[in-house]
């Protein structure tokens, strides 16, 4: 497949196409964060850089066959401004937007944070199309609630609005205790990492307001760890050292920015029953 990635971060998107088995002929990468560059040049070296999505229209490309992205979340994030739509960041949606209308493939996959319902309504009637919620933890030992807006295997509801017939992925039962190096926890699933984890100015007033992703230490309780970055990896569901060619913090942002890889993979594999829009 030629598959255009938007906003593709580390390249989780690509990631999943090859856990899949599914020949990637070309694989065009938009993003502008040069430390997830290093990261997808270095496990991908046939990537194809683009660059700002803002410039989409001096791209010179082939005809990509599917278009995946999650566009920035801070405006709908429950956690943050809730600035919705009129965040800049949040703003870039309507430039994924118009390049799937431009290039009109046979799929697209959007995804982002739950928001308020104005907002999701919004994105819904924009795509022509209802979202599937799919929690990570059902895949992975974190609690991370995501839309997907996407025409793979389409259809109608009762009310006649178009949504994805995507099954919920079987629970693999994967808990905290069963990802960590060493210590234990007090909780089965993590609290989804976010770009935020792992500031070390913020890291003690984080850990003071949340308990959620502590690990403690195996002969004290009073001592506790914040997540390595290898074991939010696994949370992640990406290959070990996938992320090691930059520093701890950038691979922390990147993480928390990414996709869970089996949650996309359960999404693509219904490919072979879609219906195109």
């Amino acid at each position: 497949m030629k598959i255009l990635s938007l906003f593709d971060g580390m390249s989780c998107g690509r990631i999943a196409f090859d856990r899949l088995n599914i020949p990637v002929e070309k694989y065009y990468s938009s993003e502008i964060d040069k430390y997830s560059q290093i990261v997808s040049q270095a496990n991908y070296p046939d990537i194809i850089p683009l660059g700002d999505i803002t410039k989409w229209r001096e791209w010179d490309i082939e005809q990509p066959d599917i278009i995946i992205g999650g566009s920035p979340c801070q405006g709908f994030s429950f956690a943050g401004k809730r600035l919705n739509l009129e965040d800049e960041r949040s703003k870039l949606f309507f430039e994924f937007r118009d390049i799937v209308r431009h290039y009109k493939p046979k799929y697209f996959l959007l995804e982002n944070v739950r928001m308020d319902e104005e907002s999701e309504n919004v994105i819904s009637r924009e795509m022509g199309i209802q979202p599937v919620l799919i929690n990570s933890a059902l895949v992975s030992a974190q609690n991370r609630q995501r839309l997907y807006w996407t025409n793979i295997n389409a259809g109608s509801d009762l009310f006649g609005f178009l949504k994805p017939e995507i099954s919920q992925p079987i629970d693999k039962e994967v808990y905290l205790e069963n990802i960590i190096e060493c210590g234990y926890v007090d909780r089965k699933k993590s609290y989804c990492i976010d770009a935020n984890y792992g500031k070390g100015g913020n890291l003690k007033r984080y850990f003071k307001r949340s308990s959620r992703q502590l690990v403690f230490d195996n002969s004290d309780c009073k001592k506790y760890r914040m997540l390595k970055p290898g074991e939010c990896e696994i949370l992640q569901n990406v290959p070990k050292n996938y992320t090691n060619h930059v520093s701890n913090s950038q691979r922390y942002k990147m993480l928390g920015n990414g996709w869970t890889v089996d949650v996309i993979c359960h999404i693509l594999k219904h490919m072979d029953n879609s219906n195109e829009i």
